[in-house]
């Protein structure tokens, strides 16, 4: 029997990560030592409130039968977060969705919105799930450029007339990765005044909105007025939460929009485990407390990371925020052979930057995925690195 894949599948290329891996596990049959900065991770433990309430659920006979949209407790528990972290008021029964992570979201979203075709706002270099959701939809991405000379926020300045005209959607991530780029309420009024312009709809991923390191709280994109009009604000509890394994997201905004998804939704899944749902109901409502020790633990690795880097001559983008560190290497060598090279010599996994698009060529992105003490061991390994061809 012949197997064919389809043609789209030709658009669905395999992750590098794989082949890190292996690389990383040759070096360690070695004796080598690894430190892996590679995937993000969390390497925190969840809160033992939320691993002790999931405990009891799972324990429960009658916990174990379809849940269909979410759970109302879930719903309810997002719009005080929103209302308590945000000022942001969020209509439970209509304004949100949950989503089996925010991968699954990100991925399927595009595919409510989009026709073949049409154009989708994006950045280059952009997280991956980006591009996927936009080929499985049929659109067209268009890639925004991130630069210094803009804060590395995406430039909407230089999308071309006839590309905004065209445009049905805009994803945005910020703080992002791989690129940690803040963002601002000014920067999202922008924004928010380009999609009325153009009448396009704006996703905003804030998967890391909870790594600010400076300022009282997070940056969401619906508390600018007018977000609500125009878009919608995806958030995981996989960062935040170090709740990964469990996939659980919610998207909030524009209820039109929510409502679209929802029914997209219903002819996709039946709902996430209860018990996780009540279990990311404590870890919203406990938010303040859990999320302050993650971003003491985080803003000590970033500072250790960001300066080690630059005192070795590599340019790391700025930020205040984030779960990465997006760095350009003084090294005139291909990012993905550099990558290899660091497992070979320095035994620390990196991901190369074009993993993320054409433009991350030069640059390699590292996680904050280690204690302060594995990380300055990785930028003193760096410091012995043997590659000929120096910038």
């Amino acid at each position: 029997m012949k197997i064919v894949p389809s043609k789209k599948m030709s658009l669905f290329t395999p992750a590098i990560f794989g082949d890190l891996k292996n690389h990383a596990k040759l070096q360690e049959a070695k004796g080598m030592k690894m430190i892996d900065l590679s995937l993000g991770s969390p390497d925190l433990p969840p809160d033992a409130k939320i691993r002790e309430h999931l405990s009891y659920r799972a324990g429960l006979a009658e916990s174990y039968g379809y849940t269909l949209t979410g759970t109302q407790r879930f719903y309810e528990a997002v719009s005080r977060y929103y209302k308590r972290r945000s000022n942001v008021d969020i209509d439970p029964a209509s304004e949100i969705i949950q989503t089996i992570g925010s991968q699954e979201g990100l991925v399927h979203l595009p595919i409510a919105f989009c026709d073949p075709g049409d154009i989708v706002l994006s950045t280059n270099p952009a997280y991956v799930a980006y591009d996927a959701g936009i080929h499985l939809a049929g659109a067209t991405p268009y890639y925004m450029p991130q630069t210094a000379d803009n804060d590395y926020l995406p430039d909407l300045d230089a999308v071309p007339e006839e590309i905004a005209q065209k445009a049905k959607l805009l994803i945005l991530n910020l703080p992002g990765n791989p690129v940690p780029a803040m963002p601002s309420i000014a920067y999202f009024e922008k924004v928010i005044a380009f999609a009325k312009k153009y009448n396009i709809i704006v996703l905003h991923d804030a998967a890391y909105s909870e790594f600010y390191f400076t300022g009282d709280g997070p940056i969401s994109f619906l508390a600018t007025p007018g977000a609500k009009e125009v878009g919608m604000e995806i958030n995981s509890l996989s960062k935040s939460f170090s709740l990964a394994g469990t996939r659980i997201a919610y998207i909030a905004g524009n209820a039109e929009m929510i409502s679209i998804l929802k029914q997209l939704k219903s002819n996709l899944d039946f709902g996430i485990f209860e018990p996780i749902q009540d279990a990311a109901v404590v870890a919203l409502d406990n938010a303040e407390e859990i999320t302050a020790g993650l971003r003491a633990t985080f803003s000590e690795r970033h500072k250790t990371l960001m300066n080690g880097l630059s005192d070795l001559g590599w340019d790391a983008a700025p930020s205040d925020g984030g779960m990465f560190v997006w760095a350009k290497y003084p090294f005139d060598i291909d990012c993905t052979e550099l990558a290899f090279k660091i497992i070979e010599q320095a035994g620390i996994v990196t991901v190369p930057g074009t993993v993320f698009g054409s433009a991350g060529q030069g640059y390699l992105r590292l996680a904050l995925v280690q204690p302060k003490e594995l990380l300055q061991e990785a930028v003193d390994r760096l410091a012995q690195l043997q590659v000929t061809s120096q910038k």
